[in-house]
């Protein structure tokens, strides 16, 4: 589609960093209002936590971004960094974005579990601006089809391969799926049975939808853990499934988290 949005001299825009931008500082104005309304959170400390969260996510969206091809990027440290501003894995953001979230909810003496509903909200937000930034880029696309779906990627800039080939646009199919979500959980947050139950509902849904978007990936690097039967993401969506499945059940017999 369009990876850069704009060049002005030395300063290139491009798409997916800055859909990145948007969808935190909305990701921010959600998570501020909410917090502050139900909790009397200090908006402030929120901005830290977006950063906190900012970070951590890159840091682990990296790290299993890089761990998909070990010998490649482990081998030669220089690839590391020719990488660096593309690439990332969304459960290696989500594993580690939750405990650095959890240790500054406990650090700031928040309610942890009830404010890890909100943040599910505020999760969903970011990450449809980022896919939205994905499908600028032309990364995370999908095989090529002949489906009325197909998008053709023409910029040589896209990380979409093959270029000038009608690809299922996987980046879209996930848009509407985080979209879905958000809408759903949104409206249930208000009638949830026990704190935590969005957040757990969240990352079983995702889990499930993401397994089924990956079926349509086309972008082979992600890798697989059987090969073309398992990709990595399906394996990890299988046991974050299962243990938020398992937690739901735990939880929702605790009496200290009834709503």
């Amino acid at each position: 589609m369009k990876p850069v949005l704009f060049e002005f001299g030395n300063l290139t825009v491009h798409a997916y960093g800055l859909m990145i931008v948007i969808g935190a500082y909305f990701g921010y104005l959600f998570l501020s209002t909410a917090a502050n309304k139900q909790f009397g959170v200090d908006k402030d400390k929120i901005g830290n936590l977006i950063f906190i969260i900012a970070a951590a996510a890159f840091i682990g969206g990296k790290l299993l971004f890089y761990l998909e091809d070990p010998a490649f990027y482990f081998g030669n440290p220089s690839n590391m960094v020719k990488n660096i501003g593309g690439g990332f894995v969304f459960f290696g953001s989500l594993l580690f974005a939750v405990p650095s979230t959890i240790w500054y909810f406990r650090k700031q003496k928040w309610p942890v579990i009830p404010m890890l509903d909100l943040l599910a909200i505020t999760s969903l937000i970011v990450h449809a601006f980022g896919r939205i930034g994905c499908f600028l880029a032309g990364c995370c696309h999908g095989v090529p089809t002949d489906s009325i779906f197909g998008v053709v990627f023409t910029d040589t800039r896209c990380q979409a391969e093959p270029l000038n080939t009608a690809l299922h646009p996987t980046q879209l199919y996930a848009i509407f799926m985080l979209g879905s979500i958000l809408l759903f959980l949104n409206w249930f947050r208000k009638r949830k049975s026990f704190h935590g139950q969005v957040f757990l509902l969240y990352i079983m849904l995702y889990s499930i939808g993401r397994s089924i978007i990956e079926v349509f990936r086309g972008d082979e690097a992600r890798g697989y853990v059987i090969d073309g039967i398992l990709t990595h993401s399906q394996f990890i969506s299988t046991i974050v499934f299962t243990i938020a499945l398992l937690t739901y059940f735990y939880w929702k017999k605790q009496p200290r988290l009834k709503v």
